[in-house]
């Protein structure tokens, strides 16, 4: 696929935006990045090899590779780029762009075919409107750290944000997403789009079983409790940690055998997934007993080959030497003028043609730089597919067909939001196998449980058509076959080989459709030499080293709350066929798209990455502390199990939050500037903690954003249920 002669504007900073147009530029799109005279944030942000140089930030390097930066200081300088542009992507506040002279809501009048998003904290309108956020803001205003670390049976510890800006990566691969299926509708009808981006809202949408558990039961999942499905962790070896989850009853089967036996498999008291459940406490005992004895690779390997989910906990460098994400070409080495050559994390997914770049580094911020796009592109050389095009107010997606042939989490999540965007979604289902979305027992209490009333299937699978078909049978796979001759996107997560074993593979699909767009989603993607292992969700955390990097500072590793590898797949595949079918109007061509839930997870964990390469090790874990800033945290509010996040960017909002709590913390000594307020950052917090947990979150998040405070109550399901 490629993306070649598409005029793409960033305004934007940190990392949202620019990563929804790296992603973009990566593809071949022409990209211009607009910086004030002193740069993007995170240039500053770091990691460094050495000594503060805004050309050499880590995180900067990373979601800027491929594009051309431009200084601007007048929003006239605004006004040639704006005219040429096909999409234009910010994360600025409306403050902001209107000190550049951007009305969004006049600019999308007067250029109609532009499409325009808008990625911010809360959305363009509502009360948060106005909000200011940080990373940790929007991570627990959206719910995510509510639920992180799963599990947990530590009561006294805050909801826990996951290492890194991760709420900005998703948003940027979501709104790239949309942004292109917006594009592809231009293309057809001649009109764009103004998308009203919401990171918080994204991030809700996220929260696995935990929200609609709280919709479908009145319960309210946190960070504390147990596992829907046991044995389910983290446990302990001879020379590190290894993951473990047995989702099916015949996993654990498979498990009580490679154990040997063992007599406490004999006792009754984990028959059932039921019952595991209600023994979890001595479930993880004897299994940490058992891995104990046992190195990680031993146990990763042997159990991969009984068919049993196990997973490193790895480091960054342990990820560094991988071969199988050599094989698939997910590390590249790219050659910068200033910080010299080093080691990126490659593409998200890998497709047919591999036109993935990085190609050019990120750019070094030059004042004097005026780069225009290039030429005006040509109208596309081929119409694509005949279908029922849409129309200038429907939705993007609209005339398309996919064929889902996907279950669980990963594939039923891509396929909803290609049909929130207008596509027709059918659902390729079996009654001898019914998926296990469909049996996961969370009903409302006064409902009889069936396999139409599980929420986490009417959930994922909301807005689809269904067709039921045995896939063992000669006659349903030439029903599919028939189906696939009149769509234009097939979707899928089975295991790797399972599609070529039904005689179903791209070759075979792409013969019968060469438009075809097949769209696979996988554990560790269906190349290099770990392709027949399989993963979850819940593997990709420890995986992709963003496990390493997460828990209470001095702690253990913890789990990301949510079991990320899936829907960060699922928003992945749903980029990439985007991406594909823009790509198929301008040649004709189909697409087959690999994506793997290992490195669609790892790709969003660039800041460990950078600072691995750059520096030799990876930062601490530090719980919802951040490296520079200075207050950072999740506080105890008044009332039970009530938190606060708080942070201050800069010294304006250090002052505005001491003049709210009073009581001299603006005047003492020790936290007169921001190195005074990390050194002493333990006092800092108690300080604070003292002033918080007397008062309601609500309160404290409303004093605080009306003078300019990054400040947002912990959501829970609950929380966000009647938000």
């Amino acid at each position: 696929m490629t993306l070649a002669g598409i005029r793409v504007l960033e305004l934007g900073e940190m990392v949202s935006a620019p990563y929804a147009t790296k992603l973009m530029a990566d593809l071949g799109a022409d990209v211009i990045k607009v910086e004030p005279p002193t740069g993007d944030r995170a240039r500053y942000r770091g990691p460094f090899r050495g000594e503060v140089d805004l050309d050499a930030s880590g995180l900067f390097l990373g979601v800027n590779t491929n594009k051309r930066s431009v200084v601007v200081v007048d929003g006239a300088d605004l006004e040639p780029l704006i005219a040429e542009a096909d999409i234009l992507v910010t994360n600025f506040s409306t403050a902001r762009l209107a000190a550049l002279g951007i009305d969004l809501d006049a600019l999308h009048a007067a250029r109609p075919r532009l499409v325009i998003c808008s990625i911010t904290p809360f959305g363009l309108t509502g009360p948060y409107a106005g909000f200011v956020a940080e990373e940790i803001t929007v991570s627990h205003a959206g719910g995510w750290a509510y639920q992180c670390p799963g599990a947990s049976p530590e009561d006294d510890q805050p909801p826990l944000k996951v290492f890194g800006h991760q709420t900005g990566f998703q948003s940027g691969m979501a709104a790239a997403m949309v942004s292109l299926a917006a594009f592809d509708k231009a293309e057809h009808t001649g009109i764009g789009d103004l998308i009203d981006f919401s990171a918080m809202a994204h991030t809700v949408g996220m929260l696995e079983a935990a929200f609609i558990a709280g919709s479908y039961t009145g319960d309210n999942p946190s960070r504390l409790g147990s596992r829907l499905l046991q044995p389910w962790g983290i446990f302990p070896c001879l020379d590190g940690l290894v993951f473990l989850v047995c989702v099916e009853q015949d996993q654990w089967s498979r498990l009580v055998e490679f154990m040997g036996r063992p007599e406490w498999t004999e006792m009754g008291l984990f028959d059932t997934n039921e019952l595991r459940g209600d023994n979890e406490d001595l479930l993880s005992l004897y299994i940490s007993e058992w891995t104990a004895q046992h190195t990680v690779d031993e146990l990763w390997r042997e159990g991969q080959a009984r068919r049993i989910c196990f997973a490193p906990v790895q480091t960054m460098a342990d990820m560094q030497g991988q071969p199988h994400l050599e094989e698939r070409g997910f590390v590249v080495e790219v050659e910068h003028p200033v910080a010299g050559s080093i080691a990126h994390l490659g593409a998200p997914f890998v497709d047919s043609e591999r036109r993935w770049g990085p190609l050019r580094p990120a750019p070094v911020l030059d004042p004097e730089a005026r780069p225009r796009f290039g030429p005006v592109r040509a109208a596309p050389s081929s119409p694509g597919r005949s279908r029922p095009g849409p129309s200038g107010d429907s939705r993007p997606l609209e005339g398309v067909r996919v064929l889902d042939l996907s279950w669980v989490w990963a594939g039923p999540y891509c396929g909803m939001h290609l049909g929130f965007l207008g596509a027709e979604v059918i659902k390729i289902e079996s009654a001898q196998r019914p998926g296990l979305g469909r049996r996961l027992a969370i009903y409302p209490p006064d409902l009889e449980p069936s396999l139409n009333a599980s929420a986490y299937f009417n959930q994922w699978d909301q807005g689809k058509l269904s067709c039921e078909l045995d896939l063992s049978e000669p006659s349903s796979i030439r029903i599919i076959e028939q189906l696939v001759a009149d769509s234009d996107v097939v979707l899928e997560n089975f295991a790797t080989g399972v599609m070529d074993r039904l005689g179903l593979s791209y070759e075979r699909l792409s013969a019968i459709n060469p438009e075809i767009i097949v769209a696979s989603i996988s554990g560790y993607g269906s190349t290099g030499p770990l392709a027949s292992f399989m993963g979850y969700g819940p593997t990709t955390g420890p995986l992709s080293g963003l496990t390493s990097l997460t828990g209470y500072a001095g702690g253990q590793p913890r789990e990301l709350g949510i079991a990320v590898g899936d829907p960060t797949a699922g928003i992945t595949a749903g980029f990439a066929i985007a991406a594909s079918l823009v790509s198929r109007r301008a040649t004709g061509r189909g697409a087959y798209v690999d994506v793997s839930l290992w490195e669609g997870t790892a790709s969003n964990a660039i800041e460990g990455w950078m600072a691995h390469v750059l520096t030799g090790t990876q930062p601490d874990r530090m719980g919802n502390r951040d490296e520079s800033m200075a207050p950072h945290n999740c506080y105890r509010a008044l009332g039970d199990d009530e938190w606060v996040s708080i942070a201050c960017a800069d010294e304006t909002q250090w002052r505005a939050l001491a003049e709210v709590i009073g009581s001299g913390l603006g005047d003492d000594a020790r936290f007169v500037d921001r190195a005074g307020r990390k050194q002493h950052e333990d006092e800092l917090d108690a300080l604070i903690t003292q002033w918080t947990r007397t008062h309601d979150r609500w309160l404290i998040t409303e004093a605080l954003q009306a003078v300019g405070v990054p400040a947002f109550a912990s959501m829970s399901p609950l929380d966000l249920l009647v938000d």
